[in-house]
């Protein structure tokens, strides 16, 4: 099994194969480079690279994979303590490119774009560690995630049929390079397609031109707020989301700028892509999709029971199938064959086998006189009103209720009695929050993830 047609030379030779910070490599340029790196870190257990995404840092990702050396990306904006604890987990021997804190003391091999090799690498076997991946930490410490060549391939493959990706497509997509949406769907997707590559710098004000767009569901919210930006996207085949649900409100508002409804699609660190809408499917706007063809699912109550396909009854979602994880650096079983994997994740399954994801079981679920709510419902309205960017809503103690609903939104020119008021309007009276807090940015996690329980203990 080729796990990267494109790195062992097959497909056409394109002058912009791959784009990052504004910087393009050839085809043969990046089959060189990456060459280069790999001969240098032959035989090593493990190579851990900073995320921050350059092309050094693409050409050291691809390089391990290409050596067949399990890759360790590391989060840009993690702290040295996580680092270190990352880099202990996962085994690492060498550190790839610019010791950016110069406190481990790893081995360090620079990231040189002007060397090329073409020294033949042998294809590693398909069972073997491509990469090993830190969970969110969104409830706690992040896990290390080691995810099989097999596993990889067999999520790409499932991905290009349902969303018609070929060797003509253009993916350009903002996701995080140490996360699997950006490096495994995103750049390694590419690779093994043949298609070119473009990463967008979070922090761009417009997207170049491409066919297939893969972004985070914050990344939309700010393109659906820029109409020009939106619009240009008409000429795109295909808008993905995933990575956490995507509000309704801003995939209609997308629907409107560009004419695409969004395709969502679910998955875990250890799962990956599990559930998708396809490209002649993209699925009704908060559902991620059906499972991919030889992924098995089930949505299980408290009392490990199977929920009605109903669209309403909610249950944990555990998933069974080809793309599961092979274990944690730290010990812990992985896929075998029949075992599943419970994501943390509640979850709704329709009469149509369509899934919604309603957010992490315990940090989104709130119980208020005796009633359970759901904080993705309220943080859905939320969204809906055109002046807000970003909202998290949790659950705080609160004397007679048991807990009280506590929203937290990144917003300007708004008050706390309008979007009350706002929530109200779709929901009941039970859900409306009782304290709006305005923040400039949410808590997030080295990963990206939003920290709830830093907001649960902020009250």
């Amino acid at each position: 099994m080729t796990l990267l047609p494109a790195l062992r030379g097959f497909g056409a030779d394109r002058a912009d194969a791959v784009t990052v910070a504004g910087g393009t490599l050839s085809s043969e340029a990046l089959l060189g480079c990456v060459t280069a790196v790999a001969d240098r870190i032959r035989g090593a257990v493990a190579v851990a690279v900073d995320g921050t995404p350059t092309l050094e840092t693409v050409v050291g990702m691809l390089g391990a994979v290409h050596a067949g050396v399990p890759l360790v990306p590391l989060p840009p904006d993690a702290d040295e303590c996580e680092r270190g604890r990352i880099l202990r987990q996962s085994g690492a021997t060498v550190l790839l490119g610019r010791n950016r804190s110069g406190t481990h003391r790893l081995p360090t091999v620079p990231v040189d774009l002007r060397e090329r090799s073409s020294t033949p690498h042998p294809e590693p076997a398909p069972g073997t560690d491509a990469v090993i991946l830190y969970t969110g930490g969104a409830g706690g410490p992040s896990r290390g995630v080691r995810i099989s060549r097999r596993a990889i391939a067999a999520d790409l493959d499932l991905l290009a049929d349902a969303w018609r990706w070929n060797e003509e497509d253009v993916v350009v997509q903002g996701a995080p390079l140490f996360r699997a949406y950006g490096l495994v769907v995103g750049l390694l997707g590419a690779l093994r397609v043949g298609s070119r590559f473009v990463h967008l710098d979070r922090n761009a004000a417009a997207g170049p031109v491409g066919t297939m767009y893969l972004g985070l569901p914050e990344q939309w919210a700010k393109i659906a707020l820029n109409a020009r930006w939106a619009r240009s996207l008409s000429a795109a085949r295909i808008l993905i989301s995933a990575d956490a649900p995507l509000a309704c409100a801003v995939a209609e508002r997308l629907r409107l700028l560009t004419s695409h409804t969004p395709v969502q699609a679910y998955g875990t660190t250890e799962t990956l892509i599990a559930l998708t809408g396809r490209a002649d499917d993209p699925t009704v706007a908060g559902a991620v999709g059906t499972p991919l063809p030889g992924v098995e699912t089930r949505v299980l109550d408290r009392e490990a029971r199977p929920v009605p396909a109903d669209g309403e009854s909610v249950g944990e979602l555990s998933i069974c199938g080809p793309t599961l994880f092979s274990g944690y650096v730290e010990g812990g079983r992985g896929h075998a064959a029949g075992h599943w994997h419970a994501t943390g994740d509640l979850a709704t399954v329709a009469a149509d086998g369509s899934y919604r994801i309603i957010g992490r079981r315990g940090l989104d679920v709130l119980h208020c006189r005796g009633r359970r709510m759901h904080a993705g419902q309220i943080e859905e309205a939320l969204l809906s009103h055109p002046g807000v960017r970003e909202a998290a809503v949790v659950g705080t103690p609160h004397d007679a209720l048991g807990e009280q609903v506590t929203a937290y939104v990144v917003a300007e020119g708004l008050t706390a009695q309008v979007l009350i008021d706002h929530v109200g309007r779709y929901l009941s009276a039970g859900q409306r929050p009782r304290r709006v807090h305005f923040v400039d940015e949410l808590p997030r996690s080295a990963l990206g993830r939003i920290r709830k329980s830093l907001l649960i203990a902020a009250g």
